[in-house]
């Protein structure tokens, strides 16, 4: 049984090390050959000084390289950071400089799209480019994976299933993004419980459509290696595109979230392909229920498996495929290995039908956030007190989510605590966006972003702004401004210039206000 991340892939080897364990485009490695790759460069990063705990940044789309760099790194005792593709080069400084990444792995083309920020990023020593094209940075001559940056597996890994193995990004409802520190454990068990209830196993072929910077997209990942399956990697373009993997590689098992399921249901989808699909889930944000009814149409002989989750804790709830239609807009009950409670602030459980917070107890519960003390203890406290026998403190993550849990132990989502926008899929603080705005567009006095409900989106993102004295309004000029430092899942799909924001009686700029004449203006436009 796997202990560290990358013997997912190691420990598969005496039953799978024939079968294909990645797919990307017309290249596939079998399990053999992955487990070697990934040990070739654990050793290279050895032999570059890497030491226990120290970060790698992988700036990659969905490549082979991406993956082996994930599991070398966690081979190599190292903290992989995988960095979401779509990311602007002043969001990827962020990260680099937020958790100080001292690997970077990227391909020559990102490296000239990052050259800028390099040097705001000091604890950057070495950079790995995953083509053949010569690269420079700050005077220092980038190095190439499996040429330059490779060798024999290290005699050390990982020293406890409590080593930090990951960092994953994900915004918060103030400031930029915060990493959450995923241990080993975290990683593996988290692996265990989704492939118990999904009902995993070696013939799976599952496609990954979702960034791998993502808990749910790196899911795919983790949940294919524990059972030998294949994974096929995938950057999502064009819905047909996602119709002609299925048909090509006999997929069995698709992931998603709400505004990529619409899209995806937007086209005809021949019974033979749909139907081989086993199973498909849903994850965050709510499933409409004509989306629902569309895949179920579309998707005749699969399992709809629709769940909750959090970065902080991978996966907590999901509601088995037999009771969808008993128990609509349900979020199911915990995972495998998991207790997920409703409480009160005091930290008492709420009654049936009571709302309260969701807090999420058990091994899936990470390590907090990244250099940020303040913001973990904010978010990761101790077990509510009426759970009896334990003996040391246990923490626990107070979600910040809003649920309501039935007589019967079924829970419902009911809202968030803060102001966070879900767009996409994406978690989007208002607050990044504002910041972006301020830098690129320096005519803005004030800026507040907010988000509304969306057909497709989940919720739209609106700005409101006023402008510094003597600018005359140029409402595609700023748009474009802005746009240019957010990536495309953060774009404002409408923007309001104001000659003044409303201000509430303390004076400062009335958000709620903006939030509900956003709402009934643009909610569903």
């Amino acid at each position: 049984m796997a202990t560290f991340f990358h013997q997912l892939v190691t420990e598969r080897l005496a039953l799978h090390r024939d079968r294909c364990a990645i797919k990307v485009k017309n290249q596939a490695l079998s399990y053999a050959e992955l487990a070697t790759r990934l040990q070739q460069f654990a050793g290279g990063l050895g032999q570059l000084g890497l030491t226990r705990h120290d970060r790698i940044g992988v700036f990659l789309p969905k490549l082979t390289e991406t993956v082996v760099a994930f599991l070398g790194a966690s081979a190599a005792s190292g903290v992989f950071v995988p960095i979401n593709p779509v990311l602007k080069p002043i969001q990827v400084q962020h990260i680099l400089t937020d958790c100080d990444v001292k690997i970077l792995v990227t391909s020559s083309d990102r490296l000239k799209l990052l050259e800028p920020i390099l040097a705001d990023c000091p604890a950057l020593i070495h950079i790995i480019l995953v083509d053949k094209v010569p690269g420079q940075w700050l005077g220092q001559q980038a190095l190439h994976l499996f040429a330059d940056v490779s060798g024999p597996a290290p005699k050390k890994g990982p020293v406890t299933e409590y080593d930090m193995a990951a960092i994953l990004y994900t915004s918060g409802s103030t400031g930029k993004p915060k990493g959450v520190v995923l241990s080993h454990r975290n990683l593996v068990v988290s692996a265990q419980s989704v492939a118990e209830y999904l009902e995993n196993d070696a013939d799976d072929v599952l496609l990954a459509l979702l960034p791998l910077s993502f808990d749910y997209g790196l899911s795919q990942l983790s949940t294919a290696f524990l059972t030998g399956a294949t994974v096929v990697l995938m950057d999502y373009l064009l819905p047909g595109d996602v119709v002609k993997a299925v048909d090509k590689h006999n997929v069995t098992g698709l992931a998603a979230v709400p505004p990529l399921w619409q899209q995806l249901m937007k086209l005809q989808w021949p019974v033979e392909i749909g139907g081989k699909l086993r199973y498909f889930t849903n994850s965050g944000g709510a499933m409409p229920s004509t989306t629902l009814a569309q895949l179920r149409q579309a998707f005749p002989n699969a399992k709809p498996y629709l769940m909750y989750g959090l970065t902080e804790a991978f996966r907590s709830t999901y509601l088995p495929p037999a009771l969808v239609d008993e128990r609509p807009g349900s979020m199911g009950k915990a995972i495998p290995n998991a207790e997920i409670m409703v409480v009160r602030e005091d930290g008492s459980e709420c009654a049936p039908d009571e709302p309260g917070e969701l807090v999420h107890r058990g091994p899936h519960v990470s390590l907090g956030y990244w250099n940020a003390p303040e913001k973990t203890a904010e978010r990761f406290k101790p077990v509510p007190r009426h759970v009896s026998g334990l003996m040391l403190t246990e923490m626990a993550v107070w979600s910040g989510d809003t649920v309501k849990k039935d007589a019967d132990g079924f829970l419902y989502f009911v809202g968030r605590k803060d102001e966070m926008i879900k767009t996409s899929g994406y978690r989007v603080s208002p607050a990044e966006v504002e910041e972006a705005c301020y830098a690129g567009a320096e005519e803005i006095a004030e800026i507040i972003a907010t988000g509304v409900p969306d057909a497709e989106l989940g919720q739209a993102i609106v700005v409101y702004l006023a402008l510094k004295p003597g600018i005359e309004p140029d409402k595609q000029a700023l748009l474009n401004k802005c746009k240019k430092l957010l990536p495309n899942f953060m774009h404002p799909k409408w923007m309001e210039i104001l000659e003044s924001l409303p201000r509430n009686p303390n004076g400062k700029v009335d958000r709620a206000l903006l939030g509900r004449l956003a709402k009934e203006t643009y909610a569903n436009e």
